[in-house]
């Protein structure tokens, strides 16, 4: 009698046993709301100039500064090209004219003439001058002051050239100076390095891809949900995040809704939704603070507070 109640005890325990873990199971399938997998944004970094890549200090697993750099393009045939430029600008610099100067003793005579032709008008009202003496510093009053203006006109043209061309120098220069520039190498954001694809004494061209960057810290998981559920979400609410760290164990972060797509799209294959026959779904991104753990590609769980 004990036996066989010892044998009932057993298979209702078994029983018991699987229906606790049916229940489980299924809890843990409505637990969560979305799945979706961990993303970051990628930015490749590539070459803005030609030459031979003289130092490229970039090591997969490193982490970069924003705009240090990290590694510089041969720079020398455009440095000569600036040195050409400089001596250009300063010769043609050397030919501008300072036209007060140039015009002082032209403009002299024209003062002397004037006050010739004073005297001598009033050496006419007393009749000790002729018309004609008073007509002839006259004419040649007029002719100085013709020729002092043409003077002008000439060199104010030639300063006009002189510089329009040193503008255009200058132009010049500023381009080379942005070349110079674009010869370092730097990253435009701050991140980990998850691919190198150059180095060191190769030589680049124009738009070479020279690595791969990301910022790890700040993780997006990617998910999927239901139209149903797409009235319960909104941008900017805090929602729990769940990464699986093994068979059972699950580790809780806090994250922030940030896009809620408006086109509905076929449910992915490797996402499981909380409606699985639903055919329609909605993507999501939910920003994530790392704590070093997440890693791009893993399934992450979401479920809303």
């Amino acid at each position: 009698m004990q036996r066989g109640n010892f044998r009932f005890s057993a298979v209702g325990c078994g029983v018991a046993l699987a229906l606790l873990l049916a229940s489980a199971c299924g809890g843990r399938q409505q637990k969560y709301d979305a799945s979706g997998v961990f993303e970051v944004t990628e930015v490749i970094v590539s070459s803005e100039a030609t030459g031979r890549l003289l130092w490229f200090d970039v090591e997969e697993g490193a982490l970069l500064q924003a705009n240090l750099p990290v590694g510089c393009v041969d720079t020398t045939q455009l440095r000569l090209q600036r040195r050409q430029v400089q001596a250009s600008i300063k010769a043609a610099q050397s030919r501008y004219v300072d036209v007060p100067l140039q015009t002082a003793a032209l403009e002299q005579q024209i003062a002397t003439a004037k006050n010739e032709l004073r005297r001598f008008e009033n050496l006419l009202k007393s009749g000790a001058a002729t018309q004609k003496q008073v007509d002839d510093i006259g004419a040649q009053v007029a002719m100085l002051e013709k020729q002092l203006a043409a003077q002008k006109s000439a060199m104010e043209a030639g300063n006009r050239g002189v510089a329009d061309e040193t503008s255009a120098l200058k132009a010049q220069l500023e381009l080379l100076d942005d070349q110079l520039k674009k010869c370092a190498v730097a990253s435009p954001v701050a991140g980990t390095v998850l691919a190198k694809y150059a180095q060191a004494g190769e030589l680049v061209v124009m738009g070479k891809a020279l690595f791969k960057v990301a910022n790890l810290e700040n993780m997006t998981l990617r998910a999927y949900i239901t139209s149903s559920q797409l009235t319960q979400l909104k941008i900017g609410q805090p929602v729990k995040v769940f990464s699986d760290f093994g068979e059972k164990d699950m580790k809780a972060y806090d994250g922030l809704i940030t896009w809620i797509s408006d086109k509905a799209e076929f449910t992915p294959k490797t996402i499981q939704t909380r409606d699985e026959r639903a055919n329609l779904v909605y993507a999501i991104k939910i920003a994530v603070k790392n704590d070093g753990y997440l890693k791009r590609g893993m399934y992450g769980e979401v479920r809303v507070n």
